[in-house]
């Protein structure tokens, strides 16, 4: 049932276009007499219904070499077979239709960006990359053919061409393009990082800021870089200016902040911390903190901390940091009380490494590792950590009874 189903979606767009076919061809003075569907076309559509797509397919492209008026008709199957994951039908379609001899520009452009799609989604990136370069040439479709390099190149992971091609796009139709501009920049600057180059990978890290402002990820890595190069107090005050451009990442730095307090001789280090998380509240910075609690102040200051965050928030992480620190307790890990408490820790340890920890504010792709740009929706700096939920206390169901 399932195939039919499918099959009905299929041919939903090329009985339109048929309706269309035939609307075109009715002259005004023959208004009263209705036009006959050619032959093809309707052979075309009894092999489609019959689960034959080759034959129907031959059948739609004879109905070319009769009339011109039925590309759309044509592009419009190609586009769904290669939405169906049947990339070789798509693309002996669109190759078929570029063939022509008759078609108008307008027409080939479709034809062509079509097919680079199909190339793409075969994997085939050489052959795609030489069609969107020929319609920017051609300037038919440029917008869209710019958009599919840059998508061609990011997968390649060739960012200086991505940059090439990021720039001739208007930022003022797509906001997200000076977005993508900075990561690249990031992307660059790593890169130069890796290969011992600190001078162009902060070049790299300038001119991201330049094109985003609000580039968190290009702020991190100069915090970074600043502390690798022996500048504490620098890094310091650009991990700081982490949290108020986005503080949901704080606790990616929260280490490198840590570490940078430490080499400075501060012994404030709990009382930083501290005022973060009151500003700030997230899972990894509420454990960096009990962690530094549990070193400076004791265990039970850091549980103390624990039980506080856990009665404002559903969090699994603090509650299995939480249970841990009960089961080093000596008076509290031993006999059937310590057996209770390690089965409750394997249970939170269970389920908290089922939970996602990161999710895509775009399209809410979940994940356990930080992706600058999402796998699934490919947007630039929308996964970010996931909060918890925050517990409703007794005190503020009443007041909602009461509203």
């Amino acid at each position: 049932m399932a195939p039919l189903i499918e099959l009905l979606f299929l041919l939903l767009p090329v009985a339109a276009a048929s309706g269309w076919w035939v609307a075109r061809r009715g002259a005004p003075a023959r208004r009263n007499r209705r036009h006959p569907p050619h032959p093809a076309f309707l052979r075309g559509l009894n092999y489609l219904v019959e689960e034959q797509p080759d034959k129907a397919i031959d059948m739609f492209l004879e109905l070319v070499e009769v009339d011109g008026e039925t590309v759309e008709t044509h592009l419009a199957l190609g586009s769904l077979f290669r939405r169906r994951g049947e990339v070789d039908r798509a693309i002996r379609i669109h190759q078929n239709l570029i063939a022509r001899k008759n078609l108008a520009a307008e027409q080939r452009g479709d034809a062509l960006f079509e097919l680079g799609q199909d190339y793409m989604r075969a994997g085939l990136l050489d052959r795609a990359e030489c069609l969107f370069q020929e319609l920017v040439g051609l300037g038919l479709h440029r917008q869209r053919a710019l958009q599919s390099l840059r998508e061609l190149y990011e997968q390649e992971r060739d960012w200086a061409r991505c940059l090439e091609v990021a720039e001739l796009l208007d930022p003022a139709s797509d906001p997200s393009i000076k977005v993508a501009i900075g990561q690249y920049h990031c992307e660059l600057a790593e890169d130069a990082r890796r290969c011992g180059d600190a001078a162009r990978a902060t070049t790299r890290l300038s001119l991201a800021r330049e094109a985003d402002p609000e580039c968190v990820r290009a702020t991190m890595l100069e915090g970074r870089a600043a502390l690798e190069d022996g500048d504490p107090q620098r890094a310091l005050a650009l991990f700081m200016h982490v949290a108020e451009q986005r503080a949901s990442y704080v606790p990616e730095i929260l280490p490198e902040l840590i570490d940078a307090l430490r080499q400075l001789g501060r012994d404030d280090v709990p009382a930083v911390l501290e005022d973060l998380a009151q500003r700030h509240s997230s899972p990894a910075l509420t454990l960096g903190l009990g962690d530094v609690l549990a070193q400076s102040r004791g265990r039970e200051a850091a549980m103390d901390l624990l039980t506080r965050y856990l009665s404002r928030h559903a969090d699994l992480a603090a509650l299995e940091r939480l249970l841990e620190l009960q089961v080093e307790e000596p008076s509290q890990g031993e006999g059937l009380n310590g057996e209770r408490l390690r089965v409750a820790l394997d249970v939170t340890r269970h389920l908290l490494a089922r939970q996602a920890v990161y999710r895509c504010e775009h399209c809410g792709f979940e994940a356990r590792s930080l992706h600058w740009q999402c796998p699934s929706c490919r947007s630039w700096g929308s996964v970010v950590p996931v909060q918890p939920e925050p517990i409703i206390g007794e005190e503020v169901l009443h007041e909602r009874r009461l509203a």
